[in-house]
């Protein structure tokens, strides 16, 4: 174990905040640079010591937080010092030292980190409540995160007449909608096998059409609600009202299974989130063979109808000219069955996760 007599004097954030009665005491950290850009490794340094006496198994989580929507975007759970420091062994009176770091996401405003200990029990009790959020976690460095260019906007058009849900886009109506490819989700890259969409809607219904290129179409999961998002999938999320809270997740599957699901925060309880039901309605059609490895596919095409006044926290039925959602289309491309996944998006995401609201696209009503 790595310890220190004194805690530096130039670090970037300061603290004093306590846990369990004052037995442990967080001086505060230094980030390195502290100004990163996007793409920089930060280096951050923690600074702990032991006032008291901790029982039991802790371990150390530090979790990272857009700072204008508190929403989580990542987690820096780790080791202190490397498993050689655990909580329980420190010696009185001792500054603990703790240097780990991550590579500088692009997003828009701040990052705020949060940090505290925990085990199967949950949360060591944070002392003060002015430095933590209430929930067992103790509020540290504000790291500014650059300017980027603007979110991404795809223009819907009002549908002249209905398409004809069955999955084959031959319908002329989506010649009227524009054709929008995906890139590579976490970073806006290249992808390796091409999807892309189009949004049409009308007094009723937003439409939505996927095309997919790809070799091996398959699925193992039939029913209503499985976790199709474990295998080739296609999705679109919506924040009709742009709160960065609630929101709506709909799926399918080239075997034509639908999940959907009604969010009141991000990643809020799953099951609750599913008992919501949309009532959109889907059709797929495969170029190829269906779960056959044995031959090459072309592509799958997806459309969803999905209905307008059941979704969440919508400003207005129908939607008028002008009006703007977050949202963000998805597909999930198992390049080899079940390994080798790649993500992609309309809005890249910057960060390992489909459900990162801060980063979602605009769709604009015309």
């Amino acid at each position: 174990m790595r310890v220190l007599e004194t805690a530096p004097t130039n670090l970037t954030h300061t603290s004093g905040a306590t846990w369990a009665g004052g037995a442990v005491t967080y001086l505060g950290s230094l980030v390195e640079p502290a100004h990163p850009k996007a793409g920089d490794q930060v280096q951050l340094r923690h600074y702990f010591r032991a006032d008291g006496q901790v029982n039991g198994q802790w371990r150390f989580f530090m979790h990272v937080m857009d700072d204008s929507t508190r929403q989580q975007i990542g987690n820096l759970d780790h080791e202190l010092q490397q498993g050689t420091a655990p909580l329980g062994s420190w010696p009185r009176g001792k500054i603990v030292e703790d240097v780990h770091g991550f590579q500088m996401p692009q997003l828009q405003g701040s990052l705020r980190l949060f940090l505290g200990f925990w085990n199967d029990s949950g949360r060591l009790p944070v002392d003060s409540v002015a430095l933590s959020d209430g929930s067992g976690r103790v509020l540290g460095p504000k790291i500014e995160a650059p300017a980027q260019s603007p979110l991404p906007e795809y223009v819907t058009v009002r549908a002249p007449k209905a398409p004809v849900i069955d999955g084959k886009l031959d319908d002329a109506v989506w010649l009227s909608a524009k054709e929008q490819p995906l890139t590579r989700s976490f970073d806006g890259g290249p992808i390796t096998r091409k999807t892309t969409f189009r949004v049409l809607y009308d007094d009723a219904f937003v439409y939505v059409a996927f095309r997919s290129e790809d070799p091996d179409v398959w699925g193992s999961l039939r029913n209503k609600d499985d976790a199709i998002y474990n295998e080739d999938v296609c999705e679109v999320f919506f924040d009709a009202d742009g709160d960065g809270k609630t929101y709506n997740e709909l799926q399918v599957s080239p075997h034509n299974v639908n999940f959907d699901a009604s969010f009141v925060a991000r990643r809020s309880d799953l099951a609750e989130a599913m008992k919501w039901e949309s009532g959109m309605k889907t059709a797929v059609f495969v170029k190829g063979t269906l779960d056959d490895d044995s031959d090459t596919d072309e592509f799958w095409t997806a459309e969803m109808q999905i209905p307008i006044a059941n979704l969440t926290a919508v400003p207005r039925v129908p939607p008028a000219p002008g009006d703007r959602w977050r949202f963000n289309a998805y597909r999930l491309e198992h390049l080899a069955r079940r390994t080798n996944i790649e993500g992609q998006s309309f809005s890249p995401l910057l960060v390992g996760d489909f459900h990162a609201l801060p980063r979602f696209g605009w769709l604009v009503f015309q």
